[in-house]
This record gives C-alpha cells, structure tokens and sequence, in this order.
C-alpha cells in the first residue's frame, strides 16, 4: 500500500504525542501534517523533543481547512473542540478515516451525554475497542472494518471493560453492584498546566477524584458491558460504582475490579460445584475471549498485573481469583493510558479500517525498568 497522509490535530499534547510515536516508524502512514493552536507557528520539536523524525514540522492551526484533504485525521483534543472541528470535516470531508480521541462520539445515549458532559451531543461514531465482545457473539473489531469514522475509547474505560466483559457476556459476574478502583498516572488527566498536577501536589501523594458516580467515564463503561449482553446502553441492568484515583507515577492505571457472582457461578446452591471448578470456569470463559487477541494477555497463575510491566506496551494484562467468603470476583487489568488505553488502540482500530493488519507498529513489549 502506498503511503497514506496523516494529519494530527493536538500534536503537543501527551495524547497527540503518543500517537505521533507510534506512527514514527510506520510504514504505510505518513505524517504530513501537525496542528496546534496556541502553538501554531513553531516547531514540534520545541514541544515534542523526544520524537526527533517530526522535530522540524511546524506547527498548524487546528482548523478543518488545514486537516481537510488528508487519508487520515486524528483529533486528539478535549472534547467538546473535538467535535466542533469534527462536525465541520465531515462535511468538506465525507471520506477522511477521522479518528476521535475524545469522548464526543462515544456514547450512544444522548441523555447521557447531556447529563455527564452538560452538552449538545455530537452523535455517535463506531466504537474503537476491537477486542470488545458483542452481542451477536462477534467482536467490535468487525464493526470497524467497514467506517470512517472512529470514536476512541477512554483509558479507564478500556482497563474495566476488557476486565468485565467476558464475564458479564458469560453469565459469571453479576451486571449490577460491580465495583472499580483504578490508580492512575498523572498524564490521564492531560498536559495543561493545573495546580493539583503540579509536583508538590502529586509527589508522595494519593488522592480521589469523580466520585460519587459523577466520573464522565461511568456512562461508558456502563454503555458497553450492557451491550454485551444485548441490553439497552444507558438503561440496561449494568450499574457499577467507579472511583479513579490519582497516584504519583507519569503513566499507568491499574483497575481493581470486583463483582458479585452471576447467575451461571455457583452462589452456594449446588455443593458438587468446588471452588477450583468456579476458578477454572472463569479462566475458560478470559481464554475463549482473549487467548488469540495479541493485545490482551491473561497473566499464569499466580502473577499480578503491574503498571511498570505495561509502560510502553500496547498489551493489557489482566488477573482475577475468586473471594470464596464474600462471594465476589476480582479482576485486576494494567495497562498504560497512553498507549494501549489511548494512542495505541487508535492506530488498532485504524489499521482495521484501512484494511492493515491490525499489530502494524505496536509494541508489545515493555519499558523496565
């Protein structure tokens, strides 16, 4: 395949950046074209010094003028700037693969867009998660074969809905009463300079935000473990109390996940059941579901997940056990937000819509230590 032009908008941010990294050596994807706004005008490489190959690129406008035109245009902008400039592409750019980073095009829920986001809702794109499981017993990767346009999901998001799907779909978690904790690193919250980012805020220091369910993530996540089931997203039976928390590290979540057992794990009725039989149903039920996806791995018995593991690698790894006297599940996935939570599953998704083969230019490996 001849090269294909890129252009991304929010190319000095930590999502543009990522992106930028991953496409440096790329084969088919050529980037042609990086756009800021206050940054307009200078070098990337005065922004963005660790990717040498784009240093001389100079900062655009992030206009739809400037990103028109282009095979392929990634919006990694805040929401609500993202879906203004996107509204404007798909009318002067009706066959540009546009590709959103942030939540605009998520949710399928309007009413839940205006609720969580206090916004006109800006329509709903497919979804680019393509090892979430669906109903119809596929996965969204085929839904992303045949678009244009592409919504990408949250971080959080991703880390608990590749942990919960399988077993939601399968019948051995309960949709309601689950419960997440996730730590996360500093860059989720973005490269804008705000006092409880700062250092002195952050080093030696943990500390609790959108709780209470009012994190914007809670309508996604719920959105898509209802669709796993086939249940309507915003009313479906999936309700799920989530509460990230911010951790002194650059990059990295790691989801504590727990849910009550489902109708299909033993709940005490049938003792022939043992509860290595309940361990051993789960691990089947990850296996069908991941054990052929490259970008997810399962970890042996008896390894945890860890964010270190993860930094730089488009792999999440997920664990889980059983807890025997409170009759819950735990499930425990890292990944790093950057890239298998943001950057890296765009270019996944991009690839499948273009027709690549879906690992072009994704590490799986790690950064240690």
């Amino acid at each position: 395949m001849n090269d294909l032009t890129v252009a991304v908008s929010g190319a000095t941010g930590y999502a543009g950046g990522e992106v930028l990294r991953l496409l440096s050596t790329h084969p088919h994807l050529n980037v042609t074209t990086v756009c800021g706004h206050s940054t307009a005008g200078e070098k990337l490489g005065r922004h963005q010094p660790h990717l040498p190959r784009f240093s001389d690129l100079v900062i655009q406008e992030s206009t739809a003028e400037v990103l028109a035109g282009h095979d392929v245009v990634i919006l990694a902008l805040p929401h609500g700037q993202s879906g203004q400039i996107a509204s404007e592409l798909e009318s002067t750019s009706p066959d540009t693969l546009i590709v959103d980073l942030a939540a605009d095009h998520r949710l399928i829920s309007a009413s839940a867009w205006e609720k969580f986001y206090g916004s006109e809702h800006q329509g709903t794109w497919t979804y680019g998660l393509p090892e979430l499981l669906t109903a119809d017993g596929t996965k969204q990767r085929e839904a992303l074969k045949s678009t244009n346009r592409i919504a990408v999901p949250g971080c959080n998001v991703t880390a608990v809905s590749l942990g919960l799907a399988p077993l939601i779909q399968a019948g051995l978690a309960a949709p309601a009463g689950l419960n997440a904790v996730l730590a996360n690193g500093v860059s989720g919250a973005g490269k804008a300079l705000k006092p409880h980012l700062t250092a002195a805020e952050v080093l030696g220091n943990a500390s609790p935000y959108g709780t209470g369910g009012t994190h914007r993530h809670v309508p996604e996540i719920e959105q898509n473990l209802n669709g796993v089931i086939g249940a309507d997203a915003a009313d479906g039976p999936t309700r799920i109390s989530f509460t990230p928390t911010l951790v002194p590290m650059a990059r990295g979540i790691l989801a504590t996940i727990t849910a009550d057992f489902g109708d299909r794990i033993w709940k005490g009725k049938h003792e022939e059941i043992t509860a290595e039989a309940r361990v051993e149903q789960i691990r089947q039920t990850f296996d069908d579901a991941y054990a052929d996806e490259p970008f997810v791995r399962v970890l042996p018995d008896g390894q945890w997940p860890r964010t270190s593991s993860t930094t730089g690698s488009n792999l999440a790894h997920i664990q889980f056990t059983v807890d025997e006297r409170a009759e819950k599940i735990l499930v425990v996935v890292a990944l790093d937000n950057l890239v298998r939570g943001t950057a890296g599953q765009a270019l996944q998704s991009i690839h499948l819509a273009l027709g690549l083969d879906e690992t072009t230019a994704l590490p799986l490996e790690g950064v240690a230590p």
